[in-house]
């Protein structure tokens, strides 16, 4: 499971900080939020396109695991084929020996 943000990049954008007489440089703290908001921006991307990719795995791994289990009616066949074999093989020589 995947947890949720705290912030977004409106978030980060929207927020003021309250200023004191020796405080941050404005502008400097602007740029530094400006980057911290691409770079949340870009990890939203990656995180939507890698679940995207997850679930397209996931959905392929399903179908290739249903189209490999074998059905019930093909497996009767090959036991039933074996059976028929093995009679061959267990009787089909007593009666050739008689």
């Amino acid at each position: 499971m995947i947890a949720e943000n705290k912030l977004n990049a409106k978030d980060i954008l929207d927020k003021n900080f309250k200023t004191a007489m020796r405080g941050y440089n404005q502008e400097e703290v602007d740029e530094f939020l400006d980057i911290i908001i691409q770079d949340y921006e870009f990890f939203n991307q990656q995180i939507d396109q890698l679940i995207k990719e997850n679930q397209a795995l996931k959905s392929r791994t399903e179908h290739t695991r249903t189209r490999m289990a074998p059905s019930n009616h093909q497996v009767n066949y090959d036991i039933l084929k074996r059976v028929s074999n093995l009679e061959k093989a267990v009787f089909g020589k007593k009666y050739t020996s008689e």
